[in-house]
């Protein structure tokens, strides 16, 4: 059952620390957001990312967004206890642009993200 829109705005607020350590090369937001034992898949640059969402938060601490980060938030679906959240990226480190889709379960009736999967936008990666 499609859930209430304060759930939504929940949800989006949740993915918000996403995006807040993304912008400031800080991943201790998303380490609010991500349960311990998150999963991560993505190809970056070609190469497969899978694992543990260590790999992220490293990404967020090392490389930082650059000034002409922008993002935005799209709660896809919200149904009781479980979510999915679009994260658009554009100029991440200055050059890549992100596709996020962010998977989330209320838990103790907080929203934590349990996956990320992405795709690097092909006219990004480097060859």
């Amino acid at each position: 059952m499609r859930d209430k829109i304060h759930e939504y705005e929940a949800v989006a607020e949740a993915a918000g620390k996403f995006v807040k350590s993304v912008a400031e090369g800080d991943s201790s937001y998303a380490k609010t957001l991500f349960t311990d034992d998150a999963v991560l898949f993505g190809m970056l640059d070609g190469t497969l990312e899978h694992g543990s969402i260590e790999q992220f938060y490293h990404n967020v601490d090392t490389v930082g967004a650059g000034d002409r980060f922008k993002a935005r938030i799209d709660v896809l679906a919200v149904e009781e206890t479980v979510a999915v959240v679009r994260v658009l990226e554009e100029g991440w480190g200055g050059r890549i642009d992100f596709t996020d889709f962010l998977l989330l379960l209320k838990l103790n009736g907080e929203w934590k993200c349990v996956a990320k999967a992405y795709n690097q936008n092909s006219d990004t990666i480097k060859k």
